[in-house]
């Protein structure tokens, strides 16, 4: 059992830091925007509700919401211009703490790579330290499905990119920061898990996470000690 202490030391000596991204380093969940711009807004948030509590297997879901969805490229593009996802309070300092601190940053998402790219671009990520899932489009532009041999299309897929990184780099200790139950999932592999409640609370992450937070300012807080 790790103690909150030795989490805490964890954090602060982390050589790497991945975090979720929809409702964590977004305020957004993206699928459910990208529903709003398609027009099934209702029925597609209620699928990502239950997806999100663990109740149905994460590529079944994701296949059946962007079967309902079918989002054309340009939606996608329309998406990212008109309605671009809102930065989490908090989470710019965060990021740019860490990058001061020589630690690597990635994002491990769900949702999807041409949306969280937009969001890494905006916190000086490197695309190379992305990993979300691929949409498909025919010539046409029109939905042609989704990659599914990307990790993050499936059910503990989170974890599979952590060890993948930790094979590749050679990461010591590999934070994971996330709202939802994929996100606590990948601990292990990861070192750690910090629970992340600052845009929803999932009632799961936050009775099981033993370092559970509402606002980054903590983590920031934690760096600057």
């Amino acid at each position: 059992m790790v103690s909150h202490s030795e989490l805490r030391k964890l954090f602060y000596s982390a050589d790497a830091v991945c975090f979720d991204v929809d409702s964590t380093v977004i305020r957004e969940e993206g699928i459910d925007e990208l529903a709003k711009i398609c027009g099934v807004e209702d029925a597609v948030s209620e699928m990502t509700r239950r997806a999100m509590g663990g109740a149905v297997p994460f590529k079944a879901a994701l296949t059946e919401r962007l079967a309902l969805i079918q989002p054309s490229r340009e939606q996608v593009q329309r998406l990212i211009a008109e309605h671009p996802p809102h930065l989490t309070p908090g989470i710019r300092e965060l990021v740019s703490h860490l990058q001061e601190r020589n630690v690597q940053v990635f994002l491990i998402s769900g949702g999807f790579r041409s949306i969280v790219e937009h969001v890494a671009s905006k916190l000086n990520i490197p695309g190379t330290n992305v990993f979300a899932n691929r949409l498909k489009f025919y010539f046409n532009g029109e939905y042609a499905g989704f990659d599914e041999t990307q990790p993050t299309a499936e059910s503990g897929g989170k974890g599979k990119v952590i060890k993948l990184l930790k094979e590749k780099f050679h990461f010591k200790k590999i934070i994971m920061i996330g709202d939802g139950a994929t996100d606590m999932e990948a601990c292990p592999p990861a070192d750690a898990f910090i629970g992340f409640g600052g845009n929803v609370i999932r009632q799961q992450v936050k009775d099981n996470a033993k370092w559970y937070i509402t606002d980054f300012v903590e983590l920031v807080g934690e760096l600057e000690e």
